[in-house]
């Protein structure tokens, strides 16, 4: 049950982080508030990574041709993930917006379905309707208009389906490096993913928006603290991903829509009104349902 535990760690330090970044992105817009998990995660992530080799006295990995598909998969698609994510934290509450994000594993059985021609038993069917009507229900906001309601639904199961994809992605890379110590194989990983996002991101604002990297900067206090957060909180993750599969790990990982109410009523002090409360109960049950069928 090791992964359990990581999994749990990962969820906590996730969800502080998001709460971190969600309150960036007033100053530094998205793809800013974006960058900075990865741009103040991969020092921290070079730190682990040291700390692995010198406490086991390994050498580093040698990833095979294999390894890139899977981790340049993984790193794109968690940008775009966060991206998005953040554009819905924006319209939304904090703790609905994450009960969006938690459709993953629904994301995960549909394109089994359409791409794969996996069949969906009776009990997932009955997951994916039940975690459909708790996002409808949630969609429903009361005094918003029909567009910017409609829109950030939308864009929210985006962003679920896009961490469903970066999740597979990253599991696929750990277990192509076929290495005999899954922490090695996990923060290897973890580390390449990270520069890579980052090298990307930097590039991309440099010739787009070089202000925002100014902004960055300058706000590298709370930045620093989310970089960290988020690399640890990717650390666990992966850790979970290389000794569980990963329908395992994100079923455990639904306490977090528990640790985002906490904090949306405590820190953000949104109120969830009992209609959002009865989608979001829904939402978890459904996901619960369908990893639970697999």
């Amino acid at each position: 049950m090791l992964w359990a535990v990581f999994t749990l760690i990962a969820a906590a330090a996730q969800t502080a982080r998001n709460a971190m970044q969600r309150e960036l992105t007033a100053t530094l817009g998205t793809v800013g508030a974006t960058h900075v998990r990865f741009l103040f995660g991969f020092p921290f992530a070079l730190v682990f990574l040291a700390g692995v080799l010198l406490t086991t006295g390994s050498v580093l990995p040698h990833p095979g041709l294999a390894f890139w598909p899977w981790v340049l998969a993984g790193a794109f698609t968690q940008i775009a993930a966060t991206a998005t994510m953040l554009s819905v934290m924006g319209q939304r509450s904090f703790v609905v917006s994450y009960a969006f994000i938690k459709t993953e594993p629904v994301s995960v059985a549909l394109f089994g379905l359409i791409f794969l021609g996996d069949k969906i038993t009776p009990l997932s069917g009955a997951a994916i309707i039940i975690a459909t009507i708790g996002v409808i229900v949630i969609s429903l906001k009361q005094g918003a208009s029909e567009v910017s309601t409609t829109r950030s639904t939308i864009i929210g199961l985006f962003s679920g389906a896009l961490f469903a994809m970066s999740a597979i992605g990253f599991r696929g890379a750990i277990l192509a490096l076929q290495h005999p110590d899954f922490v090695l194989a996990a923060t290897f990983t973890l580390t390449v993913g990270l520069v890579l996002q980052s090298i990307l991101l930097s590039a991309y604002l440099a010739l787009r928006e070089p202000g925002v990297l100014q902004e960055i900067a300058r706000a590298w206090r709370p930045s620093l603290f989310a970089g960290f957060m988020g690399a640890l909180a990717s650390q666990f993750w992966f850790l979970a991903f290389a000794i569980a599969t990963a329908a395992s790990v994100r079923t455990l990982a639904l306490v977090e829509v528990l640790f985002a109410q906490a904090i949306s009523k405590f820190i953000f002090k949104q109120p969830t009104t009992a209609r959002e409360g009865v989608g979001i109960v829904l939402v978890v049950i459904g996901v619960a349902l369908l990893v639970w069928a697999h």
